[in-house]
């Protein structure tokens, strides 16, 4: 849900076309907040709000102040719609002036430490509105420890992460960006989102977020990643999220026209099994709960057993037997 605290040439009072996401409207607060109680009308468990400020500056300050939108928007719609839950969009993206994900150096490159202390900042002031769940898109190192370490500190230590873990740099995000009005007004983000040819990587990153304290993991986007959402589950053993951009929603649709029959009526296979919903992986409440083992992890505590149990000399496994009846 695009929340923007201004809105010039709007259509529908409060609501403006996004021409390159047909059907997607930005929205004004009190048009969010609407959306919003229609959304739990029809029975969904959460939103996701990204924000769009009327003004920005190199640091992306909108991001933390505690009247910016998403934070208006956050309390509005949890006054209206308690039972729903409000999920934000962590990033500097929206806010800075030059549309990078970050605070930038003296040379035009991202300054990941800087930026680290801003998104902590960030989403604490979302929690503070309400925030049920805060999703740090960003993709700086380190991100993910210093929000929960921020988040701890300031009372706010059930509050889950749902971590932008492998997120490719991609140009299927371009209708978004004209959504988001985030696009960089120079170079592009390959520093720091990652190389759509290292598929290692994406593993390796949801693992690292894990350590950090991650309660749930993404990976964006999910059309043309299938396989490495199949191994960033194996890896993690934790729930994760899928993101599928505007732009790739397109290119499937537009590759299904070229498809033949079945595969082009949008028709299911007789032969298929019906798919199932997997209740056990839904998102638990952080409250009380230790994170996740990977199985990673597992192995290797398999494997301590086994070395422990051969250790132990024949003779003494003998003593220690229960006699024969």
């Amino acid at each position: 849900m695009f929340v923007a605290e201004e809105l010039s040439g709007a259509g529908d009072a409060g609501r403006e076309p996004i021409a390159t996401m047909p059907g997607v409207q930005r929205l004004s607060l009190q048009e969010a907040v609407a959306e919003a109680a229609v959304a739990a009308e029809l029975g969904l468990a959460a939103v996701m709000l990204f924000g769009i400020p009327a003004e920005k500056d190199e640091q992306g300050s909108g991001a933390w102040d505690e009247e910016g939108v998403v934070q208006l928007a956050t309390r509005a719609i949890k006054q209206a719609r308690p039972e729903l839950l409000v999920i934000t969009d962590v990033c500097l993206c929206e806010y800075t002036d030059h549309g990078h994900c970050g605070v930038l150096r003296g040379d035009g490159a991202v300054d990941n430490d800087a930026t680290v202390s801003l998104l902590a900042r960030t989403a604490v002031s979302h929690a503070r509105a309400g925030a049920d769940m805060v999703a740090p898109s960003d993709m700086m190192d380190g991100r993910v420890g210093a929000i929960r370490d921020e988040l701890d500190g300031e009372g706010f230590a059930d509050t889950p992460i749902l971590a932008y873990s492998a997120k490719f740099a991609s140009a299927f995000y371009g209708p978004f960006r004209d959504a988001a009005g985030s696009t960089p007004s120079f170079g592009d983000r390959r520093a720091y989102q990652m190389d759509p040819a290292n598929g290692r990587e994406a593993e390796r990153e949801a693992l690292l977020d894990l350590q950090e304290g991650a309660d749930m993991v993404m990976v964006k986007p999910a059309l043309a990643y299938g396989d490495l959402i199949s191994a960033v589950k194996r890896a993690t053993l934790l729930p994760w999220r899928p993101t599928t951009s505007a732009a790739s929603m397109r290119w499937s649709r537009q590759r299904q026209r070229r498809l033949p029959g079945r595969a082009r009526s949008g028709a299911r296979d007789p032969h298929l099994p019906a798919p199932r919903r997997r209740r056990h992986d839904r998102l638990l409440p952080r409250k009380g709960r230790r994170p996740m083992a990977s199985r990673a992890e597992l192995s290797k505590q398999s494997a301590d057993a086994e070395r422990a149990s051969a250790a132990v000399p024949r003779s003494a496994a003998a003593a220690t037997a229960p006699p024969c009846p």
